[in-house]
């Protein structure tokens, strides 16, 4: 008896855990959309696409969208694994403001020219390198 009852404690632990995880998982994906990756992935199926027929587009289209949910979930365990379940909660709410949304819709723009700021920058610190060798 003591053993069915230490198994069943055990298995609505498991189940707690899971499904906690699972919301967890769900929150985390909710924020990577939220941040506006999805406009970005779009726009990467889209380029990466330029070269598929157009009588094949769709079918790339839809199976290319197919792979962003494994792409999503391992994002989530990244995300999962650098923010506490709170600290995902609080960012979805803050993504969800007037300021996070605009955040969202600027930041793939931003990323875009501050890594090409980056490369100038890295191109400008190579020619200084240079001047030492």
């Amino acid at each position: 008896m003591k053993n069915f009852l230490l198994a069943s404690l055990l298995l609505v632990v498991s189940f707690v855990n899971a499904q906690t995880n699972e919301d967890f998982k769900n929150e985390a994906i909710e924020f990577i959309k939220l941040t506006g990756a999805t406009s970005a992935f779009d726009a990467a199926i889209d380029q990466l696409g330029t070269s598929v027929p157009a009588d094949k587009k769709e079918a790339y289209t839809i199976e290319a969208q197919e792979t962003l949910t494994g792409l999503y979930n391992q994002m989530a365990d990244l995300y999962m694994s650098e923010f506490t379940h709170k600290e995902i909660k609080d960012l979805i709410a803050f993504y969800n403001t007037p300021l996070g949304k605009k955040l969202a819709s600027k930041q793939l723009s931003i990323t875009q020219k501050a890594m090409n700021l980056g490369q100038n920058w890295a191109v400008e610190v190579r020619d200084v390198a240079n001047k030492y060798q």
